[in-house]
């Protein structure tokens, strides 16, 4: 059995339609929306609404941790559109999920990341694509267990949830052979950005499941430039699968 794994597609639906050749399966961990990529600043949704340079200028205090500022300058751009927030970000985001999710292969099984929006997902996921949250399938006689979204930061993302709402969809999965989330266990190696400079949110919760259930996996994403990319937790090994929108290939995962 051969299963692609991604995460972190950010608007890369051109490698996205590739991502399963090969494999029986594809498995996505989220983040389909590109909201503005930190390499790139005149791609995504906030370029296209406010121009490069407040791109520039928003990624900067971000990096250097000035949230409240980058706050501020966010609502002083939005308080300029002709339209409400929700409304613009909706619409961008509706035709970003129109490409991405025709991309998709058949079978592929997907959950959120911490920038998608959920409530949407349904109106795009076509016959072929499965979507589970808190949730387990079946394949070639392994168990997989999905958790979505993110948990609470100051960057204030659409999909992040308590610290408890999260800790219940890991318990509801109970013993898998494969741990599926778009963020990592709670390990400083795998939830540190190289690049950012900063600690991303792991869960606590992934990490407790990790010790007591002994998958054989832990796959997530959600950190795109890790200090370690895999390393073993007891009887799991813990793979970041790679940061999709930049690299485009998959995690490949063989059994």
């Amino acid at each position: 059995m051969r299963v692609h794994v991604v995460s972190d597609v950010h608007g890369n639906s051109g490698a996205l339609a590739r991502a399963g050749d090969g494999a029986d399966a594809l498995i996505c961990l989220g983040d389909l929306v590109l909201f503005l990529d930190y390499a790139d600043h005149s791609r995504g949704i906030f370029p296209d609404l406010f121009g490069v340079a407040n791109a520039d200028r928003i990624v900067e205090l971000r990096t250097a941790r000035r949230f409240d500022e980058a706050r501020d300058l966010g609502r002083s751009l939005w308080a300029g559109l002709a339209v409400d927030r929700e409304t613009a970000i909706e619409a961008a985001v509706r035709r970003q999920y129109a490409e991405l999710f025709a991309a998709f292969p058949t079978p592929t099984y997907a959950t959120y990341g911490n920038v998608d929006i959920p409530t949407l997902w349904p109106e795009y996921a076509r016959p072929g694509t499965t979507v589970l949250d808190g949730q387990r399938i079946e394949l070639g006689g392994l168990t997989f267990g999905f958790v979505g979204g993110g948990l609470r930061t100051p960057m204030r993302t659409p999909y992040e949830i308590p610290d408890e709402e999260y800790a219940a969809k890991v318990e509801a999965l109970g013993e898998v052979d494969v741990l599926c989330s778009h963020i990592p266990p709670e390990v400083p190696d795998l939830t540190y950005d190289t690049v950012a400079r900063r600690f991303e949110r792991g869960s606590r919760a992934l990490l407790d499941a990790i010790h007591r259930t002994r998958p054989r996996w832990s796959l997530f994403g959600h950190v795109h430039q890790p200090l370690a990319r895999r390393m073993r937790i007891g009887a799991t090994e813990c793979v970041n699968v790679g940061h999709f929108a930049a690299g485009g290939r998959p995690f490949v995962l063989e059994w």
